[in-house]
């Protein structure tokens, strides 16, 4: 593990200071390893939702949607599940295909 230095604000730093013990992070590496982790996942999330978007067909019937809302109607059907097993299946091959890490 490779250490680093990092610079920030006093106010940003009092910030997670007030978060660590709300949502029970015992350190404020720990809060700032997670935060990380979370952006990466965000940036993959992304990722997805553009490569979704530029798939011809992928939205039957919703030609004119802008990408905007194309890609927050994709990223609601990601965050609220799909409806069955198969389909819960056949989303993740196809994910994986685009390269999206699905955990």
């Amino acid at each position: 593990m490779q250490v680093i230095s990092l610079k920030m604000e006093d106010s940003l730093l009092d910030e997670i200071d007030a978060s660590l013990a709300k949502h029970r992070y015992s350190t404020r590496t720990e809060f700032l390893r997670d935060a990380i982790r979370c952006k990466l996942t965000d940036f993959e999330k992304e990722e997805a939702i553009r490569k979704l978007t530029a798939m011809k067909g992928f939205l039957k019937g919703k030609a004119r949607m802008s990408e905007e809302q194309a890609k927050k109607e994709i990223e609601e059907e990601l965050l609220s599940g799909v409806n069955s097993r198969k389909d819960d299946i056949a989303f993740a091959r196809f994910a994986k295909k685009l390269g999206a890490k699905l955990e």
